[in-house]
């Protein structure tokens, strides 16, 4: 039996991401079918890779923010959760980078099946769900859990920042 070894927060979150993900490329692919974008080669070839770099960009900032958040996680605490409030690295231009980057994820996939319905309907609806989970849940969460020291954190650092150096260390290679 497959044993998680996380919260049910955490568990929640990720089986709406796949329901999101799959369905939506269901749904997607089967109102695109009969079209004739969807069966255009050179549209799949320019969308597969726009697709690629997407979900590298998705990754990268997943994995960026992940190799940080781990420092505030004691010994016993399960994956993806915190103990300490983490405020250093990338956590310094932005408080959620990796929700920021896993936010890519549904058009990067979009992209990747070349689904155009996917791409400027269900995949920008599928964002603007991740963002209204962050701002709803993780905030609600995290001030919780750091109280006044998120509320001071909160006031310092912005949810997202679109500046040029903060975009380059999330998106960055990992090293």
């Amino acid at each position: 039996m497959l044993k998680i070894k996380t919260t049910p927060s955490v568990v929640i979150r990720i089986f709406l991401w796949l329901v999101m993900l799959v369905g939506g490329a269901a749904f997607s692919l089967m109102k695109d079918w009969q079209t004739p974008l969807f069966h255009n080669w050179l549209f799949h070839l320019v969308s597969f890779a726009i697709g690629t770099v997407l979900i590298i960009l998705a990754f990268r900032a997943a994995g960026n923010g992940g190799r940080e958040l781990a420092k505030g996680r004691s010994e016993n605490l399960p994956r993806l959760e915190t103990d300490k409030l983490v405020t250093t690295g990338i956590y310094t231009c932005m408080r959620h980078p990796m929700l920021f980057g896993l936010t890519l994820l549904p058009l990067g996939v979009a992209f990747l099946l070349g689904s155009p319905t996917f791409i400027t309907i269900v995949a920008p609806l599928e964002m603007l769900f991740i963002i209204i989970m962050v701002l709803i849940f993780e905030e609600m969460e995290v001030h919780k859990k750091f109280g006044k020291n998120y509320e001071k954190y909160k006031k310092e650092v912005p949810m997202v920042s679109f500046r040029w150096e903060c975009l380059k260390r999330l998106f960055s290679a990992l090293s």
